[in-house]
């Protein structure tokens, strides 16, 4: 990462590492995706977008970037998924020694074993918010419990997990699903008493993770796998408030952003997602 450059051209006084609050962690893997491809090429679309994008919200009254935004050096680790997962987990562990609010961009979704892995070991009574199109549930695929589709397999077993939003999965998923704290797509179409119903679920400590094909590909086409029939951008944001509101996020990871070339709208929703993200946590 080229040491001049900051998220959303903040100055430097507001981007260095010890005066930041908030930390930034690229991981552009994308070694195990199996349809569109492109997550490796997210990061950079998404601080571009980021450096064209007003940086005062209008709901939280605030400029959350002066708590302090920092970019870590990438995770440049792509040699396998089993690889991929090691130093992940490494990276991730240290972080949590300094004490600073973690937040990571992908890559595709398997970079988000490693990190949960990590935070559950300093969080013991972790809540796993997965908002997502796809289960993620399976042991292992392709020869691999570090793929894609396994992101959050042992998420399932080892935290208190809560999936949103999803709309697609294999059969043999079903195994390690848990119904009641599953909220499907179209069960909580056009109605908001799902939202209060799955933060009930929540133990007070809260891991976000957002695949962005949770949200539908008219406004997010720039991914993987875009199934028809995702969330839409304010009623995702009301959810999101309502979990910061109620409960401690103690980090989150947005991932599965692959940019199509001369569509730039896409980049921009998932720069202002990221920042709105921050403003509920810093600034409600």
């Amino acid at each position: 990462m080229d040491d001049l450059r900051t998220f959303a051209g903040i100055e430097s006084a507001y981007a260095s590492f010890d005066r930041a609050k908030i930390l930034l962690q690229s991981i552009p893997y994308d070694g195990t995706s199996t349809w569109g491809k492109g997550a490796d090429g997210g990061f950079e679309a998404f601080l571009d977008a980021a450096e064209n994008m007003e940086l005062y919200d209008i709901e939280t009254d605030s400029e959350v970037y002066r708590q302090g935004i920092h970019l870590l050096e990438e995770i440049s680790e792509s040699s396998s998924p089993e690889a991929v997962y090691q130093e992940v987990l490494r990276r991730t562990r240290e972080l949590l020694e300094l004490g600073k609010f973690l937040t990571f961009f992908g890559g595709e979704h398997s970079v988000s074993i490693g990190i949960i892995e990590a935070f559950r070991k300093v969080y013991p009574d972790l809540t796993v918010l997965q908002l997502d199109a796809h289960t993620d549930l399976r042991e292992e695929y392709l020869g691999s419990r570090y793929n894609h589709a396994c992101a959050l397999h042992a998420a399932s077993k080892e935290t208190n997990l809560v999936q949103v939003g999803i709309r697609s999965m294999d059969e043999s998923e079903k195994a390690f699903l848990k119904p009641d704290q599953c909220f499907f797509a179209h069960e909580i179409l056009g109605d908001s008493t799902w939202m209060e119903r799955s933060i009930d679920l929540m133990s007070d400590q809260v891991y976000l993770t957002i695949d962005l094909d949770v949200l539908d590909p008219s406004i997010m086409p720039a991914t993987g796998t875009p199934e028809p029939g995702g969330m839409e951008w304010y009623p995702l944001l009301q959810y999101l408030k309502k979990v910061f509101e109620s409960k401690t996020v103690v980090g989150f990871d947005v991932v599965e952003f692959a940019p199509i070339s001369g569509l730039k709208a896409p980049g921009f929703l998932v720069a202002k997602l990221y920042y709105q993200l921050l403003s509920y946590k810093f600034c409600l």
